[in-house]
């Protein structure tokens, strides 16, 4: 029905008779000339309405905002002084010879070019807010991201295979989706949280190397980079190791960075875990911030304030400070404020210390509530260590290790942004030698803090049951900007060691047999040494947009209740189908 995309129109096409087909974004009456904004997925470009054509003319005067339209007419030249520099069409129009209403619209529920909306309106009326430019580009930057990536896996030998979705549930962190068999009765599928164990058994089968861009479900608690349903990036490969992987895989970001934004990212280092929590106090640290952690547990152990003696004087305590510089220009609401960030991340509060005279160790060079109970040689350790000068302030935490990670991890990262401590650009990092496993304290049991299948270090076979806490992974995960954006590993291949893991997470035969007996199975057959990563191509994307949240990037999401305000979804099922699946609903199920 057309010959041109509307945001293509250029001066190549002076003189042309073209025909466009869009959908009205604006119409403007201007001393009975009407002018149209014609918008397709391409652009805008301007349409000219004059009363010689008198039909073109009347019809041009019915138009309204998102009427679908098709117009044919010449392209000449806009008058000087109405060149619009912001459009690859600013310097031409399209003189309407005739105009064809294909559809007409109701008022929109919002303008296209509407800010600061409220994200439910956006999400009930997803089909409108996609029409908006700001979302058509991002959807667009997804698509390119996601042909580069297949391009560059392509390009090293790497094949696209599909794995099952409905499938075994198996314990890998989250809780699965489950989707009742009506030919099983009382039997259920899972949707893959990932395709970790088919992808294994790809490379037992012999496939090398493998890939999929695939759909992945997990039925945990959301937030702005989550999503129940989520877009991977999975891939594996045999015969290479950590180092292997990691490199062939950081190629691959580069690549995409390089073909989709021009950008060609800085050097990735590489970090131990442990370095990450003591420096950053999180192993997805946002290196942009120039800010850091100072270690002071054993500082603390002898002074009289008991809420840093306590936790520096318990296994698994730490005690740890952020020097901010210039932080003591602070408001006491201010810091009032991030007393109550602290909070909402597991503190009890927020201590500090404001440095007016680093050389005074007493309560006229430094003023805090809690110096008069600290003592010179702990005031001492905190100003070298942390590096605190005249005119800077220093907050504590002190509590189990993962509260003080978590609270001063996440300080450190909004007052680095907020106060001016963050570079701009791009940041990328490896970090490596995560432990095997994390303490569960409320299940007083080990988890693994990858996944079941993730090898262990060289020489650490034998702590999986000596030292399970002391085992180190042969784990990697990929982190740009302080987000998680791949993690993977060199996998278990040999039976025995498989077994060993199982046994350190307190999953006997019987359990490992019934739930993981497939795998077992196949690694008893000449399973390859094989790794590989899974990189989340939501949260790609969203780096690449500049957007906070993953549901900017993706068609049709999920609110952080996990439902569809488009679609009404979740919702009820008739009682015939649920006879058919066999189940019945309690009555306090139906509220």
């Amino acid at each position: 029905m057309r010959s041109e995309y509307c945001g293509l129109v250029n001066r190549d096409h002076l003189g042309r008779t073209i025909t466009l087909c869009g959908w009205v974004h604006r119409r403007r009456d201007h001393g009975g000339v009407i002018f149209i904004d014609l918008r397709d997925r391409e652009g805008i470009v301007q349409v000219v309405s004059d009363p010689d054509r008198a039909e073109t003319f009347r019809t041009a005067d019915r138009l309204r905002n998102e009427y679908v339209i098709e117009v044919r007419g010449m392209v000449r030249e806009r008058p000087a002084g109405t060149v619009n520099p912001d459009l690859p069409s600013g310097g031409i129009e399209v003189l309407a010879e005739t105009i064809s209403i294909l559809n007409t619209a109701l008022t929109p529920p919002f303008q296209l070019d509407e800010e600061n909306l409220n994200e439910n309106v956006r999400l009930e009326h997803r089909v409108i807010d996609l029409r908006r430019p700001f979302m058509q580009r991002n959807l667009r930057l997804r698509y390119r991201a996601a042909m580069a990536v297949r391009r560059y896996l392509d390009g090293h030998g790497f094949i696209d295979i599909e794995t099952p979705m409905l499938t075994r549930s198996t314990p890998e962190g989250a809780r699965d989706y489950l989707v009742p068999s009506r030919v099983h009765s009382g039997e259920f599928y899972a949707l893959p949280q990932s395709p970790q164990l088919f992808k294994q058994m790809l490379m037992v089968a012999g496939f090398d190397r493998y890939y999929q861009i695939v759909r992945c479900f997990r039925d945990e608690d959301l937030r702005a980079d989550r999503q129940p349903e989520f877009t991977q990036i999975d891939v594996e490969t045999s015969f290479l190791d950590q180092a292997g992987i990691t490199h062939i895989m950081e190629d691959l970001v580069r690549e995409v960075f390089r073909e989709v934004l021009g950008v060609t990212l800085p050097p990735f280092p590489r970090l131990a875990f442990d370095e990450a929590i003591a420096r950053y106090g999180s192993d997805k640290p946002d290196l942009r911030v120039t800010l850091e952690l100072t270690e002071l547990t054993d500082v603390m152990k002898e002074v009289a304030f008991k809420v840093f003696s306590g936790p520096a004087n318990v296994p698994g305590g730490r005690v740890a400070g952020l020097r901010v510089p210039g932080g003591a220009a602070l408001t006491r609401g201010e810091i009032d404020g991030y007393t109550e960030f602290a909070r909402a991340h597991g503190a009890k509060g927020l201590a500090w210390i404001k440095v007016n005279d680093a050389s005074q160790l007493n309560e006229n060079g430094l003023q805090s509530p809690i110096v008069k109970n600290l003592s010179d040689a702990a005031l001492r350790a905190v100003i070298e260590r942390s590096g605190a000068e005249n005119g800077d302030i220093v907050f504590f935490g002190g509590d189990r290790a993962k509260v003080v990670n978590d609270t001063l991890g996440a300080l450190r990262a909004r007052i680095g942004h907020e106060r001016g401590h963050a570079v701009s650009g791009w940041k990328p990092l490896w970090v490596l030698d995560f432990p095997m496993f994390e303490w569960d304290e409320e299940g007083r049991r080990w988890n693994a803090m990858h996944h079941p299948f993730t090898s262990p270090a060289d020489g650490h076979e034998e702590l999986l049951q000596s030292d399970p806490g002391a085992a180190r992974a042969k784990a990697h995960d990929m982190v740009l900007n302080g987000w998680e954006i791949g993690g993977g590993s060199v996998r278990i291949h040999r039976r025995e060691v498989q077994a060993k893991v199982f046994a350190a997470l307190g999953i006997g035969p019987d359990e490992a047999q019934s739930k993981f007996g497939f795998l077992l199975e196949a690694l008893q057959y000449g399973a390859p040494p094989h790794g590989g990563i899974a990189f989340g191509l939501d949260r790609i994307v969203a780096l690449m947009a500049g957007v906070d949240s993953i549901r900017d990037v993706i068609a049709f999401p999920k609110t952080q209740r996990a439902q569809c305000l488009l679609t009404r979804a979740p919702g009820a099922v008739d009682e015939r189908q649920l006879r058919e699946l066999h189940i019945r609903l309690r009555q306090a199920d139906r509220k």
